[in-house]
């Protein structure tokens, strides 16, 4: 249930109009007026601390602020939902780091999880296509053989730290205030290593070379990113392990070139073929094919092969293959083969220079005269 039933503005002491920085101005006036930790045992301080969070978390979004304004407290039922310590993760550019309240407060503890690790590796395009076993080296911290990840000589185990008495946080004052900090001595902790271990100064890990073998499935592409859980950096004094991230990139193909699951290859007949017809074989990621070329194909004409293209993430079937027709016209020809054009020329009626007015179709007329 919400704390409070009363205005929200009237809460904080501002206007209906006020700006964004006089709401946070006066929350932080009250935040700081009521806190708990200044009003030790005082209920109703406590209960205007949780009044001023209440109406700051409504009041400080504009879009839940909009359906107070239109609705009360009816349109933002839920939304503020009483108070929250969670919430001041967002109002610490507000409060800070003051009496220890909020992010950072409170005994942290020797353990701490270890860091998320990135990879970058790159395929050739069959690999990314087919899938394929990687062998990755890489540098990381693990756990230390010394003192078995606790950090201590032998195993040896922690006292309380004499600074902070294992609160983990020390007091002290700045003009009016009294405020906290993590305890230097222990940082945060509360507690310290009897006997730190040589090999890893007390943080119960080392930096070691590894290789690891990364399975990589069929069909990814470049961008695509694989988590590998629990192989990032160990923690520390026996934390939980980062994950590592392997970012791939994929290496161009001479050539196929790739679009989603499909494979488009760019693929050159001769201009008798084009007008004739006849069969050719062209490359694919899966062996040759065999390509029917009927008899009349133009300049960019493509021809689809069904289930040859890139095998999809999921094992869902295959994109398929698109091979895109250009067709071969000779640059150099011996006088032989100029005698043949012109007299080819001349059986298709056809003068030198461009046409002015259609005609039949060239490839058309070509056909026809092999055909004779």
């Amino acid at each position: 249930m919400s704390t409070t039933s009363r205005d929200l503005y009237e809460v904080l002491g501002v206007a209906r109009d006020a700006t964004t920085d006089q709401i946070k101005s006066a929350y932080r006036k009250m935040a700081l007026k009521h806190h708990p930790d200044r009003n030790p045992g005082n209920s109703e301080a406590e209960h205007r601390f949780r009044e001023a969070a209440e109406a700051y978390a409504v009041l400080s979004d504009s879009e839940k602020r909009a359906r107070y304004d239109r609705f009360g407290h009816e349109g933002v039922r839920g939304g503020t939902g009483g108070f929250d310590p969670n919430a001041f993760v967002d109002f610490a550019d507000i409060l800070g780091d003051f009496f220890g309240f909020g992010v950072g407060g409170g005994r942290r503890g020797r353990q701490a999880p270890g860091e998320d690790l990135r990879a970058d590796l790159t395929l050739t395009f069959e690999e990314a296509a087919f899938g394929v076993e990687k062998s990755l080296p890489m540098r990381r911290y693990e756990r230390c053989d010394g003192c078995h990840g606790t950090g201590g000589k032998g195993g040896s185990g922690t006292v309380t730290c004499g600074v902070c008495r294992g609160r983990g946080r020390v007091q002290f004052r700045q003009g009016f205030f009294a405020m906290e900090r993590p305890c230097p001595e222990c940082q945060g902790a509360g507690e310290k290593l009897k006997d730190p271990c040589h090999d890893c100064r007390g943080e119960g890990r080392t930096v070691r070379e590894r290789t690891l073998t990364i399975a990589i499935p069929a069909g990814v592409d470049t961008g695509a990113r694989l988590r590998l859980s629990g192989e990032g950096n160990h923690g520390k004094a026996g934390g939980h392990p980062g994950d590592l991230y392997v970012v791939l990139s994929v290496e161009e193909h001479e050539q196929f070139r790739r679009e989603g699951y499909d494979v488009i290859l760019p693929w050159t007949i001769p201009y008798t073929t084009a007008a004739l017809g006849g069969s050719c074989r062209v490359p694919s990621l899966h062996g040759e094919e065999e390509l029917e070329i009927p008899s009349g194909t133009t300049p960019g004409r493509v021809f689809t092969l069904r289930g040859k293209g890139i095998p999809r993430v999921d094992g869902r079937g295959r994109g398929d293959q698109h091979v895109v027709v250009t067709i071969r016209v000779p640059k150099k020809l011996s006088s032989e083969q100029k005698k043949a054009v012109q007299k080819l020329a001349e059986a298709l009626h056809e003068e030198p220079g461009c046409p002015t007015r259609e005609e039949k179709g060239f490839l058309e007329k070509l056909r026809n005269f092999f055909s004779a």
